[in-house]
């Protein structure tokens, strides 16, 4: 199975099969360990090992922790990527984008208020889960809608935290 992870605007070609993994048309020793009942993960690639904390979102979405960095990365398998690309970039949903909690855990910090304008990148929620801080990130430029949330809140995964409008349509 081919997938497409987008990082950042870096797209890397992802090939599981049974010849092993291919990245970007290179072989590459890696072995993905999974602990049941939770997001965290053991990923060996070559010698190195590395412990992370991966959560699905909508649409293909992931959010990965891994030596204390957030990451959001776009991985679709070959299918959506034909389909999209054959719809071009606009065709994507409209209207509020949410910013959704990647695990339960507890609200540390609101960083926006309603009205704010943010930019791609920009932090909008810390949340704390499985002692760590997780700031969540604007993933493009947009207005805050409405804020869900407030400091000391429990959340529950994929619960919605803060509604922004993408901005081209904020007003």
């Amino acid at each position: 199975m081919r997938y497409y992870v987008d990082l950042g605007g870096r797209t890397v070609e992802v090939e599981l099969g049974d010849e092993g993994v291919r990245v970007d048309g290179r072989s590459v020793e890696a072995v993905l360990a999974h602990a049941e009942g939770t997001p965290v993960r053991g990923l060996m690639v070559g010698v190195e090992t590395y412990r992370l904390v991966a959560d699905r979102g909508p649409r293909g979405r992931w959010q990965i922790h891994l030596r204390g960095r957030a990451l959001e990365l776009d991985v679709v398998d070959e299918r959506t990527k034909a389909i999209r690309d054959m719809t071009g970039p606009g065709a994507g949903a409209q209207g509020p984008r949410p910013v959704v909690a990647p695990m339960p855990g507890m609200v540390v910090k609101v960083e926006v208020v309603e009205g704010d304008v943010v930019q791609a990148g920009q932090g909008i929620v810390i949340v704390e889960a499985m002692k760590m801080e997780n700031e969540l990130k604007a993933s493009g430029p947009g207005k805050v809608v409405r804020v869900h949330v407030r400091r000391g809140d429990a959340v529950e995964k994929d619960q919605i935290l803060v509604d922004l409008d993408p901005l081209e349509t904020a007003s």
